[in-house]
């Protein structure tokens, strides 16, 4: 009898264990910390605790375990170490090259911190793509949820979902339409949008595409690059792509050549009507009611006077308003800022 009762408890045992081990999964990964990575296929929230650069992020789950994110199909370029300019389509394979790249890394790197340092995010994964790379880090989309309480998973939230859904933003796509990264040549179910998004990029010498022209110089990581954009965007996706301060000849006499572009950097349709612009001068402009600015859309606001279109709209000022040694553009709706960026 006490044999059987001694056979039976092994086996309640070696039932316990296996039940738990069920529960665990056992094909479960390790994160780096050595605790089990939450399942991110459809999308789990995580915090944001450290950006590397551009493209790499560190993240902590909500089980307090730890992980390296590198954004799924996106590169930007390196910062500290030598870039390549036979990766990015156009940038002269020399040391302006270079050079310039290493300072759109720097920018691409502060685009990533303002956007992802400290906040919580939907890790989503893609089935059409590697889970980790070679370095072990997950391989994922980063959403941001905007407006709303940031990070929580969307049911069927899979690769093929809608990005727009709430105020969900896949700043991978944003990198990207921004003229932050190039997309990288890899298997993943997002490609053709991305590539469309780079392919605009590129046509308006965006940020790193800006290293294309023969007058491309480097930044130095200043903000203030006349020769292209984005280079300042707000949370809504509104961008500065381009301060034209210093007109041909007497800015005064040639108002239609001192201009900021303006530039949709979200993946909505942007309702500017009623929204201010003004400088440290005090002068304002108000976008024309019922304008919209579509996705990866840009509009040039030209400081005289002429008949507004779709993509140029005019002032009416009758004298100069962006101070060539320094100013600020300010974008306000409802009185509350939304946009700022300041250029010396």
């Amino acid at each position: 009898m006490a044999e059987r009762q001694s056979t039976a408890v092994v086996a309640v045992a070696l039932l316990a264990l296996l039940s738990g081990c069920a529960g665990l999964g056992l094909d479960t990964e390790l994160d780096r910390d050595g605790a089990p990575a939450p399942d991110v296929a459809n999308g789990t929230a995580a915090t944001v605790v450290e950006v590397t650069d551009g493209d790499t992020i560190d993240v902590r789950y909500p089980n307090g375990s730890t992980d390296t994110v590198r954004l799924l199909g996106v590169d930007t370029p390196e910062v500290g170490v030598d870039n390549d300019p036979t990766e990015f389509e156009g940038v002269p394979d020399d040391e302006t090259g270079a050079a310039c790249l290493e300072s759109a890394g720097e920018d691409a790197s502060a685009f990533a911190r303002e956007r992802l340092l400290g906040e919580r995010v939907t890790l989503v994964t893609d089935p059409a793509a590697d889970r980790r790379d070679r370095y072990g880090r997950l391989l994922a989309y980063v959403h941001v949820d905007e407006g709303e309480s940031a990070g929580t998973a969307t049911a069927g939230s899979g690769p093929t979902a809608n990005d727009t859904t709430g105020n969900r933003t896949d700043v991978n796509y944003r990198l990207v339409a921004a003229g932050h990264a190039r997309v990288y040549d890899t298997t993943f179910a997002r490609s053709d949008r991305y590539y469309a998004a780079e392919s605009a990029a590129q046509d308006a010498g965006r940020a790193l595409w800006g290293c294309r022209s023969p007058d491309a110089t480097d930044t130095g990581g200043s903000e203030f690059v006349d020769s292209g954009g984005p280079v300042a965007t707000s949370a809504s996706g509104l961008a500065v792509e381009r301060v034209h301060a210093d007109a041909a000849g007497n800015d005064h006499e040639n108002l239609n050549d001192e201009y900021v572009v303006f530039g949709n950097d979200a993946d909505v349709t942007l309702p500017l009507g009623g929204w201010v612009v003004r400088d440290d001068g005090g002068h304002s402009y108000a976008f024309p009611a019922e304008f919209a600015l579509g996705p990866g859309e840009t509009v040039t606001l030209r400081t005289g006077a002429g008949e507004d279109t779709a993509d140029t709209l005019y002032w009416g000022s009758d004298s100069a308003v962006w101070n060539n040694g320094g100013d600020t553009v300010v974008v306000e709706r409802d009185g509350e800022t939304v946009l700022r960026y300041a250029y010396e």
